[in-house]
């Protein structure tokens, strides 16, 4: 560390002139550099922002944010370590470099040479060494560990007999002893920390590639070897009780285990295909925080219509949308809400994936009998006041459901179709009758899940010329009335890929609409129930649809134009 630096920190007056002394003699290089003057009380940030005038390299804060694993792959852990530099992003093709010392020379010429060699251009950021050894520890993550545990499994193979151990009847958590055993402990682990809601193993020709699904997306985490899949598919099966030489037909099952101190549920699925068994596992953390409506997305009419309907005594309401929309959650919502004392709350459920204090939540088992129909009738001697059915399926459950609704009991539940208008037409395919319906559903919710852009990554777009009439157009068939209210901002944003955040999003919002029940409702459904006449319906209330949602959503600046198109039609 250049000795003038330390005199410039005197000049500020962040140390003295003996403590300056002090730390020139003792400074063996700029990690223990920064540790001494920590210990004297400078804070961090006054030794970057001086860094950083000093060289004349601007600054970075990593605040805690991990380093994309693309990103890293862009300079070799060696000379990471070695030239103690390390890549932070890449920004319009730019790629971002982080050194605790920018006057390291020899580092300089390193970065030079690489950057010639990969022929991307670079720009340097003076950052922390706490940052620095932060992003170096990223190098021993999900890569690291699986080339360390494939050494261990063919050491393993290549003697006479692999053993893969059995679950302990009495074990709950990860445990790491044989090379199999540690893989997938490995990819659970990483998996969960990385807030992934599904694990993918699919078999090809010549590889195993491994894929995690974060915020809606999939992502390739791992490729490995195709000698390590039987192994791996059978692990997985013993942890779930599946049948180990049943690989003709599809499994599922469940287990349990203990990540980081936390209790996680994992729902498995085996699936045939011409290289082998495919495994897809969802992820359910019980204890993940359940959110509040307005949390979720729902805000103005529509958070208005589902408190209305949330507060009648009895009555169906239904949550519409595809596999991953997000249905559950929002039910969870409406669930916590209406959890009170006074109240009764029953569920049915395939799988529980949260747990609320309060409410009565019970698995159902098709395998032995126990259906959301079959659950419907013993919830029903359960003296019930609300009541969750995780999922009407058929025509059996439909029935139950309505007749409990029109019994004096708030039913909640879920539905499979694309829209809120396709719900009563679902229901009647079913084989529901009408004059069963109309007095009973309080509500129907169509949602999606969009990306939401990261505030500390995106990038303006001025509202002109072909951007302002597509928005126009995106919002020409809104009600006339509501329409008046909106006014077009001088920006919208679309995402910026950083060191921050990688893909230029970070989590999701729902998008919704809300279609309730009227008068004038009813009397389409006795009368004319088809997709017309229940989209007029739709707009005589005034309602916007989930695509008229998510630019309501754009123009707040949260939810970029190529994340909604991505969901919406």
């Amino acid at each position: 560390m250049d000795t003038a630096f330390v005199d410039r920190l005197v000049e500020r007056g962040l140390i003295t002139e003996r403590d300056a002394l002090g730390v020139k003699r003792e400074a063996a290089d700029d990690a223990a550099f920064e540790r001494l003057l920590l210990a004297r009380g400078v804070s961090e940030s006054d030794v970057l922002g001086v860094k950083s005038e000093f060289y004349g390299v601007p600054a970075f804060e990593l605040q805690g944010s991990k380093v994309n694993a693309e990103v890293l792959k862009n300079i070799p852990e060696e000379s990471a370590r070695h030239y103690r530099f390390i890549p932070l992003g890449i920004r319009d093709g730019v790629l971002e470099l982080g050194m605790a010392d920018p006057s390291n020379i020899e580092a300089r010429e390193a970065i030079k040479f690489i950057a010639a060699k990969n022929n991307i251009p670079y720009k340097i950021y003076v950052i922390s060494a706490s940052d620095l050894n932060a992003v170096l520890e990223e190098y021993k993550s999900l890569g690291g560990e699986v080339t360390k545990v494939l050494s261990e499994f063919e050491l393993a193979v290549s003697g006479e007999k692999l053993t893969i151990p059995t679950l302990e009847a009495a074990e709950n958590v990860l445990v790491e002893e044989a090379p199999v055993t540690k893989m997938v402990a490995v990819i659970i682990r990483h998996a969960t920390e990385g807030k992934a809601s599904d694990i993918h193993i699919e078999p090809s020709r010549d590889k195993l590639r491994v894929r995690f699904r974060v915020d809606g997306v999939l992502y390739t985490s791992l490729i490995l070897p195709m000698a390590i899949h039987e192994s791996l598919v059978s692990r997985i099966k013993i942890m779930t009780k599946l049948l180990l030489d049943e690989k003709r037909k599809p499994q599922d099952g469940r287990f349990s285990a203990q990540v980081d101190q936390r209790q996680i549920d994992f729902r498995v699925s085996t699936f045939p295909t011409a290289f082998g068994e495919k495994v897809a596992v969802r992820i359910l953390d019980p204890e993940t925080a359940i959110l509040s409506l307005p949390e979720l997305g729902l805000e103005g009419e529509n958070l208005s219509a589902v408190e209305e309907a949330l507060a009648r005594p009895y009555g169906m309401i239904l949550v519409t949308g595809p596999t991953g929309s997000g249905k559950t959650t929002t039910l969870y919502a409406m669930l916590q809400t209406l959890n009170r004392e006074r109240y009764n709350i029953v569920s049915l459920e395939d799988p529980i994936e949260y747990n609320i204090e309060g409410v009565n939540q019970s698995q159902v088992r098709p395998e032995i009998g126990y259906t959301f129909a079959n659950g419907l009738r013993s919830i029903l001697r359960q003296d019930p006041d609300i009541m969750l059915v995780g999922e009407i399926r058929d025509k059996e459950t439909a029935e139950l459901a309505i007749h409990s609704a029109l019994t004096g009991h708030l039913v909640l539940s879920t539905l499979h179709t694309n829209d809120a208008i396709g719900a009563v037409t679902r229901l009647m395919d079913m084989g529901v009758e009408p004059f069963l319906l109309a007095p009973t559903l309080a509500c129907v919710i169509g949602q999606r899940l969009v990306q939401t852009l990261c505030a500390e990554s995106r990038e303006p777009m001025k509202v002109e010329g072909t951007l302002e009439e597509r928005l126009e157009a995106e919002l020409a068939d809104i009600p006339a009335l509501m329409r008046k209210k909106i006014e077009l901002p001088k920006d919208v944003y679309e995402a910026l890929p950083s060191a921050v955040c990688p893909k230029g999003t970070r989590g999701r919002l729902g998008v919704f609409e809300v279609l309730s029940t009227t008068k004038e409702f009813e009397r389409v459904i006795l009368r004319e129930p088809t997709q017309e006449a229940i989209q007029a319906e739709f707009r005589r209330q005034g309602r916007l649809t989930m695509r008229e949602d998510g630019i309501m959503k754009v123009l707040d600046g949260r939810v970029g134009l190529e994340q909604l198109v991505q969901i919406t039609l």
